[in-house]
């Protein structure tokens, strides 16, 4: 059997060792949504209940992350509403995704607990990895890179212009 490493996001998983653990602390994403700083920490889009932020880890330029405002380890926390709004997110983002880069198809998925993968367990969230043929090749394998084609902030400006196609601004 063949596989496919991955060793770059084991970096990404070590940062948050030293997250807080105890439960008064706010998780990471919990922090970001509290700032006022969206545009800096890639937040794209704040629903009702939940939020769209952009990787800061990609596996591909235009990974996503659709996250609960609540704090919760899994689905069965969250109320009906939120968990509505997160696959409503989910389709958003792969709307604004496609407009915007194209993608031939997407990975969506969550991690549930550190074991799973999962580098922030106490607050669920899901990714949206837009795929390309012929997106994997061999720098992660040998060379322990990974080619992210676009920058980060030149993939927001996109995204952002393309949620203004599908959100009505409210009065």
């Amino acid at each position: 059997m063949d596989k496919l490493w991955s060793p770059w996001r084991s970096k990404y998983i070590q940062s948050f060792k030293d997250e807080p653990e105890t439960e008064s602390d706010k998780s990471l994403f919990t922090r970001i949504s509290d700032q006022n700083r969206d545009k800096e920490n890639y937040l794209l889009y704040r629903g009702k209940t939940c939020f769209i932020i952009m990787n800061l880890y990609p596996y591909n330029s235009g990974h996503l992350m659709i996250v609960p405002f609540k704090e919760a380890k899994d689905l069965s926390e969250l109320d009906n509403q939120t968990r509505l709004e997160l696959f409503e997110m989910i389709e958003l983002g792969c709307k604004i995704l496609t407009d915007a880069l194209k993608p031939h198809g997407f990975n969506i998925g969550a991690n549930l607990g550190r074991v799973a993968g999962a580098g922030v367990d106490n607050h669920i969230h899901f990714h949206i990895v837009p795929r390309w043929n012929g997106d994997t090749n061999f720098m992660p394998v040998l060379n322990d890179v990974k080619v992210i084609s676009e920058a980060m902030e030149e993939t927001y400006e996109k995204l952002k212009k393309s949620l203004e196609k599908f959100i009505k601004p409210s009065l």
